[in-house]
């Protein structure tokens, strides 16, 4: 019954609309199309104007989508003023759909629907409609264009743009806070009925969220909602076409909804006082132990800062936050001892990191809590009772000097016995000795400040029954000086006097240098010694800042009478007692220039001058040199010069053929050839120059190799030929020819003339001549097989 009075709504709808769409339809027709039966109009001129009268009635033009009736819908009726209904006229139907969806009948120009329609699919089509001669099919009529619109029903549901929306909100949020805004959409016809107008509604969610039914805004509809206590709910979002009355369809979507979080909680300490020990062995920067305050905030909410705020031990121990477990971590800052304390107490606070002002009401965001740490007796070793010693000995002191004494004890309870000794390591010259017993400090030997001004060694202290545990420190030996060096020369000095040098002329100033330290060696003091005071020829003057000049006493020297003078300067320090030297400045006599520059220093020198110029000796010289230069460049191109590769000589026997017209005695005529003719004279001495060739270096003669002029020995003449040609360096990469006159006295193979080979029994097999290739085949028919004949043959 419901469904009927659907159908009779939907049927009435439909009605009322086709009559109002057909009335505008009509309306607009009669003004834009000229009717087939119109009247006369005249027009300028005189001229008769003809209106055309509408031809065509429309009936219907929508149809209901989703129509599921047994039989077509009818969709409209085409009808022509000009039919007079004796079915001349035929009506056809083209366009969208036409023939598939939309049939006609040409007779009365009922149009029906066939298929079902969508308007989702489809809101409208376009058709044209015409009227022909049925038995001519000549238009009677212009095509006309029409529309026919797909009424639409209530047939989709409302559809969220997502299946699951998730959203954030902070905790605490006040009421009314807007969390995500769902959308959802309906396919269905806005603009007809309440078929797309969507209510938002909230199923599930409640009394937590709330929901805009317009907008579909999701907002918070409780205070202080605590992400410590829930962090996530499950909403379910409900939009119901119809504006949401009865019989409207419905869409739902999932929302997750996550509270993040706030600064809302301080930290706090699960208990009041932490217990911890270290070692009095431990060093600084050693972990103690660790204290963690717990915040149910997470993020950078959850954060904390740990810090020493009051107690005993602030200046022993300190304390750093590790971030990744959000502990904090004690540490130990000094060396602790047991002898001295014994326990510490620390006060440590946790406090958050990051504050939020909305909630410093539920503050304070921190905590307090005690540590008592207590320091556990350690086996120690000795301590120095300083951390270095610096002691002084004078240098030169005898052996077994007192250098000074070091001294350790046991920090322990028990004050075991120390044994003292030194690192070999920083002795290794063994200056120095140490009493095991009460550390003091000797010298084995003599020092010198000069040496080595600083002994820098190490000391070690065990204790006598716990070998294991020692002590080491530095202790540097300054080594005091004595005035123990003379001051000398600090330069081998050499000076140069003009032959026309002027009394009182200085022309050397001279230092000189000590190798005892500044209080036993400068200011020095220059002199001359007492039997030379009155030198008639130089004189000496202290400059009173540790150097001094020498001068010309008179003038006119020469180097004819004298060139070399030697002149002791006495040279005292400023040392307790004072320390001095005689040393010896050497001074030549040279000859000058008028401004004084220096031309020649030799005697000899002097003496060429006297017959020659200097211009003239450089000349002489000159000429020399050219004449040397020249002699060594003629020698080198001649070593340089290269013989050619082959030397064409008329004695080379190998590029010339050799006539003779005496026949000799033959094989057995042993006294008509004299095999010493075919020995090389040069061979002789063991060495065989080639002449193809020029050799780069000389061989030296092999010995075993040098047959006697006289030989007659054939085999071993050829043995020595070949063994010099194999072992020759110099042999040239192509075949060398060796020609012999004599061929001997018989052989033990007989002859190898073809022709008697060709005819003689052989026991020899020469088949092996077949495999060697076209290069011997002549060889191989000659020696073949007497089978290998007959078979030719």
């Amino acid at each position: 019954p419901k469904m009927k009075e659907d159908h009779c709504l939907h049927a009435a709808l439909l009605c009322l609309g086709m009559l109002c769409y057909s009335h505008a339809l009509t309306e607009r027709l009669s003004h834009s199309r000229p009717s087939l039966h119109g009247h006369h109009e005249r027009g300028k001129e005189g001229q008769v104007l003809h209106r055309s009268k509408r031809g065509w009635v429309w009936n219907q033009f929508f149809v209901i989508e989703e129509y599921t009736g047994p039989d077509p819908v009818l969709v409209g009726r085409l009808h022509s003023d000009i039919d007079s209904g004796d079915g001349n006229i035929k009506y056809i139907l083209s366009g969208e759909g036409a023939g598939i969806i939309f049939v006609i009948d040409d007779k009365s120009g009922n149009i029906h629907a066939t298929k079902t329609l969508d308007r989702e699919e489809r809101a409208q089509y376009t058709l044209t409609a015409q009227a022909v001669d049925r038995n001519t099919n000549r238009p009677l009529e212009p095509p006309s264009e029409f529309i026919v619109k797909v009424q639409d029903i209530n047939d989709n549901p409302p559809e969220f743009l997502h299946e699951n929306y998730h959203a954030n909100v902070p905790e605490r949020s006040n009421v009314g806070t807007s969390v995500i805004q769902v959308t959802a959409s309906d396919a269905d016809d806005p603009t007809y009925g309440n078929s797309a107008k969507l209510v938002y509604s909230i199923l599930e969610g409640q009394p937590y969220f709330s929901v805009e039914a317009q907008t579909g805004i999701i907002r918070t509809a409780l205070p202080n909602m605590d992400r410590e206590a829930k962090e996530e709910y499950h909403v379910v979002i409900q939009a119901k076409d119809m504006g949401g009355h009865m019989g409207g369809l419905s869409g739902t979507t999932k929302v997750t909804i996550t509270l993040t979080d706030v600064n809302d909680n301080p930290p706090k300490f699960p208990q009041s006082v932490y217990q911890m020990s270290v070692s009095e062995a431990a060093v600084p920067g050693e972990e103690v132990g660790r204290v963690k305050a717990k915040d149910p905030d997470i993020g950078e909410n959850g954060l904390v800062a740990y810090s020493i705020i009051d107690g005993d031990g602030m200046d022993m121990f300190e304390i750093t936050t590790d971030y990744e477990t959000q502990e904090g971590v004690v540490k130990l800052k000094k060396t602790l001892d047991y002898e001295t304390k014994k326990s510490y107490s620390l006060k440590v606070e946790a406090a958050n990191v990051h504050i939020d002002p909305k909630f410093i009401s539920n503050g304070p965001f921190k905590d307090t809590v005690t540590v008592k740490i207590a320091v556990e007796d350690a086996d120690e070793p000795p301590v120095f009772l300083k951390p270095s010693y610096i002691f002084e000995v004078q240098e030169n002191a005898a052996s077994g000097t007192v250098v000074g004494k070091v001294h350790a004890k046991d920090p322990d309870a028990a004050n075991g016995a120390i044994r003292y000794s030194i690192d070999r390591h920083t002795d290794l010259e063994r200056y120095f000795i140490i009493n095991a017993e009460d550390g003091n400090i000797k010298t084995i030997k003599a020092l010198d400040r000069e040496e080595m001004a600083w002994h820098n060694i190490s000391v070690f202290a065990v204790e006598v029954h716990k070998q294991h545990q020692e002590a080491k420190v530095p202790v540097a030996i300054k080594v005091v000086d004595v005035n123990d060096n003379a001051p000398k020369f600090a330069a081998a000095y050499e000076a140069f006097v003009c032959e026309n040098a002027r009394s009182n002329q200085q022309f050397i100033t001279i230092s000189a240098d000590d190798k005892d330290d500044s209080a036993n060696g400068p200011r020095f003091i220059f002199s001359l010694p007492p039997e030379i005071i009155h030198n008639p020829n130089f004189t000496l003057r202290d400059n009173r800042d540790n150097t001094a000049s020498v001068l010309v006493r008179r003038e006119g020297f020469s180097r004819q009478k004298q060139d070399l003078y030697f002149l002791p300067i006495v040279i005292s320090d400023g040392g307790v007692p004072a320390l001095s030297s005689t040393n010896t400045l050497t001074i030549r006599v040279c000859g000058c220039d008028g401004s004084g520059s220096l031309l020649s220093c030799s005697a000899e020198a002097y003496a060429l001058n006297a017959g020659l110029s200097t211009g003239a000796l450089i000349a002489i010289l000159a000429c020399i040199v050219i004449l040397l230069v020249i002699v060594v460049l003629f020698v080198t191109l001649k070593r340089q010069k290269k013989e050619p590769l082959i030397v064409f000589e008329e004695e080379d026997v190998r590029e010339n053929i050799i006539t003779y017209d005496d026949e000799g005695g033959g094989e057995e005529d042993t006294e008509a050839f004299d095999i010493a003719t075919l020995q090389n004279p040069d061979g002789i001495n063991g060495f065989l120059p080639r002449k193809d060739i020029k050799p780069e270096y000389q061989y030296l003669p092999r010995p075993g190799l040098r047959p006697a002029p006289n030989s007659v020995d054939v085999d071993d003449f050829i043995s020595t030929r070949i063994q010099e040609a194999d072992n020759d360096p110099t042999a040239p990469p192509y075949d060398s020819i060796q020609i012999y006159g004599y061929e001997g006295r018989g052989s033990v193979a007989g002859s190898l003339s073809s022709l008697e080979s060709a005819t003689t029994d052989s026991d020899l097999d020469y088949d092996y001549l077949q495999n060697w290739g076209p290069r011997f085949k002549k060889l191989a028919d000659l020696y073949g097989s007497k089978d290998t004949f007959d078979d030719d043959s």
